[in-house]
């Protein structure tokens, strides 16, 4: 699955998308937006990649992440469902964790999570990973195709 595939599906199956994104650094919606036709689905992108925008632009509160960090599920979860909101989107990923080079927020390097809000649900997917900084993000957003591909397929 790759952002050619997920183009196709989206634009068949008449569904919006959306991300917000914090260590992946917006490189999930480069990559969507880099086939010709995104216009027609993906309709925009947050990148939240400090803490404090995680708060002020998306409005999680500071005890969830004083909680659970920004390297967790909770904040995963919170980031696809708000961001859905702000997007109007019928779908939402979201990406939080930890790509290195060392521990932050004593969560081991390649701790992530993804997010997916579509319509009034919201599931999120955890995973150690393994690599440098840049096979991590990419490992995630090969994740993130192959869980949409399949939400999407299940939930029309």
């Amino acid at each position: 699955m790759n952002s050619l595939d997920i183009n196709k599906l989206f634009r068949e199956k008449g569904r919006t998308l959306g991300s917000v994104e914090s260590f992946t650094g917006g490189a999930f919606a480069k990559d969507v937006t880099s086939i010709s036709g995104a216009s027609h689905f993906f309709k925009g992108a947050l990148v939240t990649y400090a803490t404090e925008e995680k708060a002020r632009i998306l409005g999680i509160p500071y005890s969830v992440i004083d909680e659970y960090g920004v390297v967790s599920q909770e904040v995963a979860g919170e980031m696809a469902s708000r961001a859905k909101c702000l997007l109007n989107v019928d779908y939402c990923v979201s990406f939080t964790g930890n790509a290195g080079p060392s521990a932050m927020e004593n969560k081991p390097v390649g701790e992530i999570h993804i997010g997916v809000a579509f319509y009034d649900k919201c599931q999120v997917f955890s995973y150690q990973l393994e690599g440098t900084r840049n096979e991590i993000q990419n490992k995630a957003i090969e994740l993130a195709y192959e869980l949409l591909a399949q939400l999407v397929n299940n939930n029309n």
